[in-house]
């Protein structure tokens, strides 16, 4: 142990001893500088108790359409009622409950519009399939202790997400892969809309998107980059589906995808650049080296590999870490990784000057560029 970390040790413990004193505590509610402190401590520890409650109050929002009902202006509660087809007193308690987490806003006249973080949500589709998605998350959350001791080996999240089970390497069929493909889809724009503002696709002559789904991403760079041609490699029933996407957005003559599983390869060659967008969080350890051995194998001298995701220990984003914790758990496979441990893996799969890209909105994607 260095000495610097020694003294955060000896930091650490005068910390807790001291945070955890009675009379520490009752004499900061009593200073009139330090109890602002003291409050906005005891709200976040409220939040994470009442935390499930909230997400049940956007998920009622979501699901009457509540944000979609306020988009054109305010309503009175009454009116609000006819819509939702709730009872005037139910309409009441929902609205007063969404104004206290700023998703509606109480006005006068028995009045609600859209809140501040209310007026997100209709503009931002993913944000909705989310909230719909985690239907199936807190159903095999309901028990976490069990989950943590893997006494609960069916989940939902494992049936709607069956290819990254390491033992269900079978061919998957269509209607297999078409929720979690419509969902991906929902939340790549978002994704897509970050990666292309820290990187310039139009410096390379073929983008082979690893994982790439049904080909959302691809035609986000496609626009940006007109001259790029186009590769995607997933499941077949899944590249399946992008052939599909991809010819009817007119890309057909510029963008093929083939169908294969990355976990064993072999990949397709031809690229200078490839891409694993929230991809590699999805596998455990000794998949995710695979995975990015044989990108490193595929691609020429020189190539360029960009690997994109929500990472742990993030500055700020912290919360994403302890989120993707579990919802991995429940999925059977993955976890989320620092920029520190993906740069090793990298690094063990043979690429070399590793640099994390400024992200604008690092809670949702960071960016790794690799060579």
């Amino acid at each position: 142990m260095t000495v610097a970390q020694r003294w955060r040790e000896r930091w650490f413990h005068w910390r807790n001893r001291f945070e955890s004193s009675p009379a520490i505590h009752a004499r900061a509610l009593r200073n009139p500088l330090i109890r602002p402190i003291a409050n906005r401590r005891a709200k976040a520890l409220f939040d994470l108790c009442a935390g499930f409650v909230y997400s049940q109050i956007l998920a009622a929002c979501v699901q009457l359409r509540v944000f979609h009902v306020l988009q054109d202006g305010p309503l009175t509660v009454d009116v609000l009622a006819e819509r939702l087809a709730l009872p005037p007193a139910a309409t009441a308690r929902l609205m007063e409950a969404a104004a206290g987490l700023h998703l509606t806003e109480r006005l006068p006249g028995n009045r609600y519009g859209l809140g501040i973080l209310g007026l997100a949500i209709p503009m931002n589709p993913a944000i909705t399939a989310m909230v719909e998605h985690h239907a199936a998350l807190y159903a095999d959350l309901r028990d976490p202790v069990a989950l943590l001791r893997g006494e609960q080996p069916d989940t939902a999240l494992r049936r709607l997400w069956p290819y990254a089970a390491p033992d269900q390497r079978r061919a998957l069929m269509a209607e297999e892969v078409a929720d979690y493909s419509a969902l991906m889809a929902a939340s790549q724009p978002l994704v897509a809309a970050d990666i292309l503002s820290v990187y310039r696709f139009d410096r390379h002559r073929c983008l082979l998107d690893l994982g790439g789904g049904d080909g959302t991403f691809l035609m986000h760079v496609a626009a940006a980059a007109p001259a790029l041609r186009l590769m995607l490699f997933d499941l077949p029933a899944v590249a399946e589906r992008a052939n599909a996407k991809l010819a009817a957005a007119g890309l057909g003559e510029r963008a093929l995808a083939v169908g294969g599983d990355i976990r064993i390869g072999p990949l397709p060659t031809g690229a200078d650049v490839m891409s694993l967008v929230r991809v590699v969080h999805d596998h455990d350890d000794d998949a995710a080296l695979a995975i990015l051995r044989a990108a490193r194998a595929a691609l020429p001298p020189g190539g360029t590999l960009l690997l994109a995701e929500p990472m742990a220990a993030t500055k700020g984003a912290e919360t994403v870490g302890a989120y993707f914790e579990f919802y991995l758990l429940a999925m059977g496979s993955g976890r989320p990784r620092t920029v520190d441990e993906l740069t090793d893996m990298l690094r063990q799969a043979g690429f070399s000057h590793v640099q994390a890209l400024p992200a604008p909105r690092p809670m949702l994607v960071r960016v790794l560029r690799a060579r």
